[in-house]
């Protein structure tokens, strides 16, 4: 992984938790709950990717 993907996903957390407490205070909190559960979406799709690939590389390591 590199450090591109954490500084991405360090600003896809940052831009969640802003948008998140600007629509908390404005009274919607659904709205703050469905940008958290976008973030967290946007955030798993960039990184199974990685996870799949970890998983082969320790399935034929120990040759599973």
């Amino acid at each position: 992984m590199s450090v591109n993907m954490i500084f991405k996903i360090a600003a896809v957390g940052i831009l969640v938790t802003i948008l998140g407490q600007v629509l908390k205070h404005s009274g919607r909190e659904e709205h703050a709950f469905l940008i958290s559960l976008a973030g967290l979406v946007l955030v798993l799709l960039w990184v199974v990717p990685y996870i799949y690939e970890l998983f082969t590389t320790v399935q034929t390591l120990f040759e599973l």
